[in-house]
């Protein structure tokens, strides 16, 4: 992590390993917000209004987080220009399953934060978890048994893919 993460050094204490979670659920909240912009213009009308719901929710997560990041004394991590995106997004169906890969990440990068953090910040943490994967299992149609975790889903999410990686 750079001092630009942190704003600051690193810290000896748990608080570096928080700060560096918070971060990177930030960062997949960015990218959720751009791929929600690309899935709401593809969804189709039966699903215009679960791709508006996404976006506020990763919206406002991502304002929270920034919050979050200011109060530990870090600098929030700024959203990329752009992102790249896996695939490429023609139609309603590719719209879903961009929709369910964004979810996967999120849940990827709260998994972190849950494990990282204590108390209210954990609590958080879980219910932003646990949101991303019943929106994940609603786009697609299905859920997995261990949401966040790369391991059991066959995604790579654990290790702080997303589907919308920053790009130039």
């Amino acid at each position: 992590m750079t001092d630009d993460d942190k704003g600051g050094k690193d810290r000896e204490d748990g608080e570096g390993e928080v700060v560096r979670a918070v971060q990177a659920a930030l960062a997949a909240e960015h990218a959720a917000v751009y791929g929600y912009g690309v899935v709401g213009a593809k969804a189709g009308d039966a699903r215009r209004d679960a791709a508006q719901a996404g976006y506020d929710a990763h919206r406002s997560r991502r304002d929270a987080l920034a919050r979050t990041a200011r109060d530990l004394g870090a600098v929030p991590r700024a959203a990329a220009a752009g992102y790249a995106l896996p695939f490429k997004v023609t139609d309603a169906a590719s719209a879903a399953r961009l929709a369910a890969e964004l979810e996967d990440g999120v849940a990827g990068a709260y998994s972190d934060l849950v494990r990282a953090a204590t108390g209210e910040r954990r609590r958080s943490a879980a219910d932003a978890l646990r949101e991303a994967a019943v929106r994940a299992a609603r786009w697609r149609g299905s859920g997995v048994a261990f949401p966040g975790l790369a391991e059991r889903s066959g995604d790579d999410v654990a290790g702080g893919a997303t589907a919308a990686q920053p790009g130039t």
